[in-house]
């Protein structure tokens, strides 16, 4: 039996009619997300999503499709699903590893002195997710010198950027495609390197970026360059649905959330807290999921006939594949997780151009080969007269 979170994301799952909420609406401006199992259909991009959180080494996922098709609502409604994870209580964000690692130095005094004393530096709280506006500054996005700092205390100081901020969370880029080109570059560097350092002048900071990144573009807008689009994990089409009966759903719920918020979470409270629970278990497993001989020899295969270069597909598809047991509640990845993973992992990442391109350099090679042949021959030919 499939686990309850991939049950309840099931296509053939019956989707829970809501009724209108008859309470009062206070008006109360508070956080309250769309719920992530109130979403009708789209079961692949919800899955991508989920697969990204429980594992953050698929590398994330990028949305791609038309407006009004539910991405940001979908990725906006997964921060009632997150887990709880230590962070750093300081501004700095220091940790005890780097205490341990790098002595007193490594951290801010006052967090030095608070280990000194046996006092903790760090708190749990729940994974957030952290936005990228579309006008932010290259400054803004690494971080820079902090300029309230710099005129009312007449000192310079490094201030963390977003990416920093961005550690142990989830950053999400709407329309990734109209960022500028060096802001893109930034992000996807420090998601692949867990990690990045900014200089400004004399000044040096290195800061964590451990973060899943999602992004979301529509591609009537312009499209991402081919060697920022291979640095997503998964890709996932989201196209409008088109039953009767889906978008009659739809116009429900959203009319009812609508109507009540409040009122609206609570009827989806039990389900979300229990598909909370299943990505806890599936994260906390996720560490003893092994592949099968079989998983991995189909893996490659597809990558080989597909002709993909980029080694990024497989490490992709194979910790998807993981993520995917690990939430099925098993300890081995098999051929039917690859399987399910397998679109998510390699959409888009063969290039007709690499192929052609590679072609054409093979038949040039053949081509310099024979004529070397041919001259060899012509010389021996030439000496036995």
């Amino acid at each position: 039996m499939p686990s309850a979170l991939l049950r309840i994301l099931s296509p053939l799952s019956t989707p829970t009619l809501v009724a209108k909420a008859a309470e009062i609406d206070l008006g109360l401006a508070e956080h309250m997300p769309f719920p992530f199992l109130a979403l009708v259909g789209q079961t692949e991009m919800r899955i991508a999503l989920l697969l990204a959180v429980i594992n953050p080494n698929v590398g994330g996922v990028l949305l791609i499709g038309p407006r009004g098709t539910g991405k940001t609502t979908a990725v906006r409604s997964l921060s009632d699903l997150l887990p709880e994870v230590e962070v750093s209580a300081c501004e700095e964000g220091c940790l005890p590893e780097d205490y341990e690692r790098g002595g007193e130095g490594a951290v801010c005094p006052s967090c030095a002195a608070k280990l000194k004393h046996g006092e903790p530096i760090t708190r749990w709280t729940a994974v957030r997710m952290i936005e990228l506006p579309l006008n932010a500054r290259l400054e803004d996005v690494v971080g820079g010198i902090n300029e309230r700092v710099a005129l009312q205390q007449q000192r310079v100081r490094l201030e963390r950027g977003i990416l920093a901020r961005a550690d142990q969370n989830i950053l999400y880029v709407d329309e990734v495609n109209l960022l500028d080109d060096a802001i893109v570059d930034a992000i996807l560097d420090a998601a692949a390197a867990g990690s990045y350092t900014v200089r400004r002048g004399p000044m040096v900071g290195t800061y964590r970026s451990r973060f899943v990144l999602i992004g979301s573009m529509n591609p009537e807008e312009g499209n991402l360059r081919p060697q920022l689009m291979d640095r997503f994990g998964l890709r996932v089409v989201v196209r409008g649905l088109m039953t009767r009966e889906e978008r009659l759903e739809i116009y429900r719920r959203v009319s009812a959330y609508r109507a009540n918020p409040r009122a609206f979470l609570r009827q989806w409270a039990a389900a979300t807290a229990e598909a909370r629970a299943e990505i806890e278990q599936a994260r906390a497993l996720l560490k003893e999921v092994t592949l099968s001989e079989q998983a991995l020899d189909l893996g490659l295969e597809l990558v080989r006939v597909l002709d993909i270069d980029s080694h990024r597909a497989e490490f992709t598809l194979f910790e998807a594949a993981r993520a995917h047991a690990a939430a099925d509640g098993r300890l081995q990845a098999d051929v039917r997780d690859v399987q399910a993973v397998a679109a998510l992992a390699l959409r888009q990442r063969r290039s007709e151009f690499m192929v052609r391109y590679s072609q054409q350099q093979q038949a040039e090679d053949e081509e310099i080969r024979r004529q070397a042949q041919a001259i060899l021959q012509a010389r021996q030919d030439g000496r036995r007269k």
